[in-house]
């Protein structure tokens, strides 16, 4: 970053300390001495400008310039070949549109019209036009499944890239979680979708993350009745052979009971695949935990949710525990886990695994009265020797935090909706639209860390890497910025100061804008 930009940063950073430590010393003697609300607009007036043309988008363009540094654009464009001719449009310009609609707060193809009539924001982009809603529904219509399978391929020909700029720790090891979720649709003509079985009509969509950087690494479209675990060991295996390509020097798989598909353990493990899944409490393997000697099980003690900063706070009262033991409802609560572990062979294995059981003693309440106590196992299968139970169980309760992401994807990105017309169609809108989320890890894992501010520059690579879509957009490309063009440059000039605009210039330094 030049030290003109920093200096600016830094005065427009104390100028809002100074503002909002002056408001904080005289709020009690304003609420006395005025009269009426602070928000007040009198003497408000608007008028369209002449000469001055402003964004309120200023972060999207530098993304997009991510997306060509990367090689993302040359790779859509040489793998994707969907339009005998470009006029003026080509692949990238097309895909990009999807992945820009919802960085600019779209939640539907339609919002795409608003973008495409703001010239400013056209400026910003260097472009005359951008696709409107009609032909970028066209464009997915002439999605085949190869054509999705090459998308793919062109963003992982650029995450590569990506990766090979990150240190050598971030190689250690890649985690890839499996899941599946539900996209609901109330179309009647959507080819391709079917009733789940909660009795939801849409599709079912597979999922493929990496839990190091929360990128997509796989997105499989199906048919709403398919099982969650369809396909999933085909996209592992490309997912694994990715990671080995990018330079991870140990893979591991991770997954829910519906996904321990014991026809792939003996092949992964040859492999030298790491595994961990949750496994289904059969009632033999139950049988086997009953009758585990008592002093092999060892409690198992969960690190805290987090760490109070300040002082510890009365705990207020817990009303929802009240309500539930006024009307005599049924009450569970855990009072207890134990971990133990046994070696396994599941019937399509030839070989023997690690399989660690948790005991939970749970306590039953109805109104005062306190029942039975009850006892659940849960069991995880993997080939990991070398963890602690109580860390392979920790591993697995982690996977759960892809069902965070996923929410992202669903309600943040808008990426999991099904707005065309077909299975096919709808996953290539999915894979495109995505991207945006694609392209948010990719800005925090390019994002430059100098050594003199080591430990400041990682702390925000994490934040922008665990950061929520919405977030991200108020943060990184809610920027208000007015549109200068020169001769031969655009200049893209911020107008406003948020706590984010230091890691925005570094990267924006970086990518020698």
């Amino acid at each position: 970053m030049k030290r003109s930009i920093a200096k600016r940063l830094a005065d427009r950073k104390r100028e809002i300390r100074r503002r909002l430590e002056r408001a904080n010393e005289l709020k009690y003697r304003r609420a006395q001495q005025r009269e009426g609300t602070v928000l007040d607009t009198a003497g408000l007036k608007f008028e369209l400008g002449d000469k001055a043309r402003g964004v309120g988008y200023g972060g999207v363009p530098l993304l997009v310039r991510l997306a060509r540094e990367v090689g993302l654009v040359d790779a859509i464009d040489r793998r994707l070949g969907l339009l005998a001719v470009h006029l003026p449009y080509h692949e990238s310009d097309h895909v990009l549109n999807f992945a820009i609609n919802p960085l600019c707060g779209g939640d539907c193809m339609q919002d795409m019209e608003l973008r495409r009539n703001d010239a400013c924001f056209l400026d910003s982009l260097g472009a005359e036009a951008t696709p409107d809603p009609t032909t970028a529904g066209d464009f997915c219509r002439r999605f085949e499944v190869g054509d999705v399978r090459s998308l793919m391929d062109a963003i992982d020909d650029a995450r590569i890239i990506v990766w090979r700029r990150q240190p050598g720790k971030f190689f250690r090891e890649a985690i890839i979680d499996m899941d599946s979720t539900f996209a609901i649709t109330s179309g009647e003509c959507k080819q391709g979708m079917d009733i789940s079985y909660k009795g939801e009509w849409g599709y079912h969509p597979l999922l493929l993350t990496l839990a190091n950087s929360g990128e997509l690494l796989s997105l499989v479209n199906r048919s709403g009745n398919r099982p969650s675990a369809e396909g999933a060991a085909a996209e592992a295996d490309r997912a694994i052979a990715l990671c080995r390509r990018g330079g991870f020097r140990r893979v591991r798989l991770r997954g829910d009971t519906a996904f321990s598909q014991t026809t792939e353990l003996d092949r992964w493990d040859s492999d030298g695949v790491l595994f961990q899944f949750g496994y289904d409490a059969a009632p033999n393997l139950v049988e086997i935990a009953e009758n585990i000697e008592e002093k092999a099980w060892k409690k198992l003690v969960r690190p805290p949710a987090y760490v109070a900063a300040g002082a510890a706070r009365e705990r207020p009262p817990r009303v929802k525990r009240q309500v539930i033991r006024r009307r005599e409802f049924l009450h569970l609560e855990l009072e207890s886990e134990q971990v133990a572990e046994f070696d396994y062979c599941p019937t399509a294995c030839s070989k023997n695994y690690r399989m660690v059981v948790v005991r939970k003693n749970i306590s039953r309440e109805r109104g005062e009265r306190r029942l039975i106590d009850e006892v659940r196992y849960f069991f995880y299968i993997t080939n990991d020797r070398a963890a602690t139970a109580a860390e392979i169980v920790f591993g697995c309760n982690d996977r759960c935090d892809q069902e965070n992401l996923i929410a992202q994807l669903a309600g943040g990105v808008r990426a999991l909706a099904a707005p065309v017309d077909n299975l096919v169609s709808n996953w290539a809108y999915m894979v495109m639209t995505s991207l945006a989320w694609t392209l948010k890890a990719w800005t925090a894992l390019w994002l430059p860390v100098h050594p003199r501010h080591a430990e400041a520059h990682e702390a925000e690579r994490h934040t922008l890497l665990r950061m929520e879509f919405k977030t991200f957009v108020n943060a990184l490309m809610k920027i208000p910025c007015q549109i200068v063009r020169q001769a031969r440059r655009l200049i893209v000039r911020v107008l406003a100061w948020n706590p984010h605009l230091p890691a925005f210039f570094r990267l924006s330094r970086v990518l020698q804008c």
